[in-house]
């Protein structure tokens, strides 16, 4: 299988400052997808212009015509399923269904303590799976079902209306963002495709090589979680979002050191790598015309 090749455009530039024309030019590069962030602030963008997914990714469906959309990801930690529902159906009809959802169950940050209130504790590892594995499968109901009343141990649904639905039948496809086995099941149940980082643990530390093999067992645990819920691993894209592996922002230094690198994940069974859109002074710098290089000229030489 060809290996698509995807952007992330953090949504750091005013509209019309120079956001509108990062879309444009992401969709004349011939990007298979332009994902945005869907947090409240990130990391070191925290003291910075940083706005919101939704209404970003609604401007640049009105804006672009073939480009498909995504956040990577949503989550659960300022996320409720039946508001967040509403507002994708919205988007997917704007966008004549051209969205992908890329959810995960987030992590610790902004997004997981901006909301608290006086002494309360963010939300452990376990308490935030917990949540992550009832918000999908009551996300996956509110798309594909008229009208869904759900009573549970987090989110609850009386009677919710989502008339007419996702522009995309059965609704539009979800991308789950996993690597322990309780992700691994919600991908395998509810996904279209599944996306990684690589093994966190590794970023510091760690080599390429390690990297690709800790991949490999991920997708090998991928496969496993598909088998039990009596589906093809091959019927899931496999996304890799890039610049958190022990790589880095290497592989855009050069078109050659690019192709070596997504060559190496195509191998291991990905179908679609995300670069992010360089930024200036920032983690994800990089030349601009050797980034553009590699969106035009990189999938020929991959096939």
């Amino acid at each position: 299988m060809s290996l698509r090749l995807s952007t992330v455009i953090l949504p750091v530039r005013r509209w019309n400052e120079g956001g509108r024309d990062q879309w444009l030019r992401a969709e004349e590069l011939g990007f298979h997808t332009a994902y945005t962030y869907d947090h409240l602030a990130w990391r070191t963008f925290r003291d910075g212009p940083w706005f919101g997914a939704v209404p970003t990714l609604t401007a640049a469906a009105t804006a672009t015509e073939r480009l498909r959309l995504g956040t990577l990801v949503t989550s659960p930690n300022f996320r409720h399923p039946v508001t967040l529902a509403k507002e994708l159906i919205s988007l997917d009809d704007i966008s004549h269904g051209r969205i992908t959802l890329g959810i995960g169950a987030g992590g610790n940050g902004f997004d997981a303590t901006t909301l608290l209130k006086g002494d309360e504790e963010p939300w452990s590892p376990r308490e935030r799976a917990d949540r992550f594995g009832e918000f999908v499968p009551l996300l996956d109901r509110l798309l594909t079902e008229d009208a869904v009343t759900y009573e549970g141990t987090f989110y609850s649904a009386r009677e919710a209306r989502n008339i007419p639905g996702c522009a995309q039948r059965p609704r539009l496809p979800f991308a789950v963002a996993a690597t322990g086995p309780r992700g691994m099941r919600l991908a395998a149940r509810h996904g279209q495709a599944w996306v990684t980082t690589g093994d966190p643990k590794l970023f510091e530390s760690g080599t390429p090589e390690q990297s690709r093999e800790a991949i490999r067992g991920q997708i090998d645990k991928l496969g496993k979680a598909c088998a039990e819920a009596g589906r093809d691993v091959a019927e899931l894209d496999k996304v890799l979002l890039t610049g958190f592996t022990p790589d880095r922002n290497r592989p855009l230094e050069s078109l050659d050191a690019f192709v070596d690198f997504a060559g190496r994940h195509q191998e291991l069974g990905f179908t679609e790598l995300a670069v992010h859109w360089p930024i200036p002074g920032s983690d994800f710098a990089a030349d601009q015309a050797v980034f553009e290089k590699i969106a035009t000229e990189a999938a020929a030489q991959l096939g």
